[in-house]
């Protein structure tokens, strides 16, 4: 159950908030600054200038899979490389290529192996990783490393991850983003959810309200918006034990039994039922998320809202300006934030439900 006076209590919520997660997530646009700065140094904007033959994409246990499900969006279908996403660097990467990893397990072998095998192939790689272990050991001299700067419990590195590979793709001219825009939203969004504020002005806050004891629906209105549902779901996981479904509206439409459940939950019949009610445990909550803007985004959620008038919308864009890779990150961290007021006043992360005693 969760403890909703919790929420606006910050003196409460401070004494939860052991490991000072909150404290963590919100270090997201200070993450993406000194990663940018991190980079500069290296010299990857002057390496990077070259357009690869293929672009590959390693992902690991993690964030790194939620990273490469964005960047993939937002490069799109007209990217004018082929995109390869794999836990292992595949056998045929050569010179021509460029690989970005991302992991936060020093001691991870197989990514070990896949940078050593591509830098000794030739190929541009860039990693964020720990400065120590065997991962760190592999780039040495072959790839470009760039470790955490601002420090943050392990699985809170998707804004770390997200600005090298940004920075990197900028470089090669296959993506334009402003990283210090994307770094100065976070800093702004980690302010509007700070605890300090309450529930109603706070978004992370009412996010988590409107999570509690249903089963999230977390429906992208644009390809990007359901990458970065993927990543909401698994914090929502990993902090709140929350299981949520991801898929894109169109998708969505195909499961036909879930779907009619989430048209009776969003039709207003359940809006008296009592909350107290063990058989209320199996309602669901649908959130349609977008990111991107345009003809199409706009038809795909008219459609939505037709069947699913009473859902809830998340749309960045209508809150902050700064384009897709922005509004995406911005998305990113109020789900963490939110994830993590759940965990916290359900009692399943950090205070007194942290350990329980065998009876």
């Amino acid at each position: 159950m969760l403890d909703d006076t919790l929420l606006d209590d910050q003196s409460r919520l401070g004494d939860a908030d052991r490991e000072g997660l909150l404290r963590a997530a919100a270090r997201a646009g200070a993450q993406v600054r000194a990663t940018a700065e991190a980079a500069d140094e290296l010299g990857v904007a002057r390496v990077f200038q070259e357009r690869p033959r293929a672009l590959v994409l390693v992902t690991r246990p993690g964030v790194g899979a939620a990273i490469a499900g964005v960047v993939t969006a937002l490069l799109g279908p007209r990217c004018p490389v082929p995109v390869v996403v794999a836990d292992d660097v595949p056998t045929w990467v050569g010179a021509l290529d460029v690989v970005l990893a991302h992991t936060e397990d020093p001691g991870d072998v197989r990514m070990a192996e896949s940078v050593d095998r591509a830098a000794r192939r030739g190929a541009r790689v860039l990693l964020t990783a720990e400065p120590e272990g065997p991962v760190a050991a592999s780039a040495a001299q072959h790839a470009f490393l760039i470790p955490p700067r601002v420090p943050v419990p392990p699985g809170f590195g998707f804004a770390r991850g997200f600005a090298a590979w940004v920075v990197a793709l900028k470089a090669l001219g296959l993506l334009t983003v402003d990283v210090q825009a994307v770094a100065d939203e976070l800093d702004r969004e980690a302010e509007r959810c700070h605890p300090m504020h309450e529930s109603f002005v706070n978004p992370a806050k009412t996010l988590a309200l409107r999570i509690d004891r249903r089963t999230p629906l977390l429906w992208g209105l644009d390809d990007l918006a359901t990458a970065v549902a993927a990543h909401g779901a698994g914090v929502l996981g990993t902090y709140a034990g929350v299981v949520s479904d991801v898929a894109g509206y169109p998708q969505a439409l195909t499961r036909s039994v879930l779907h009619r459940r989430a048209v009776r939950g969003t039709s207003g019949d359940d809006l008296f039922a009592d909350p107290d009610d063990e058989e209320q445990d199996g309602l669901v909550r649908v959130l349609l998320l977008a990111v991107r803007q345009g003809p199409q985004a706009e038809f795909t959620r008219r459609v939505a809202m037709e069947t699913l008038s009473g859902a809830d919308v998340l749309e960045p864009a209508e809150e902050v300006s700064g384009g897709d890779a922005v509004c995406a990150a911005l998305l990113a961290l109020r789900f963490e934030l939110a994830a993590l007021y759940l965990g916290l006043a359900a009692g399943t992360l950090g205070g007194p439900g942290l350990y329980a005693p065998a009876v």
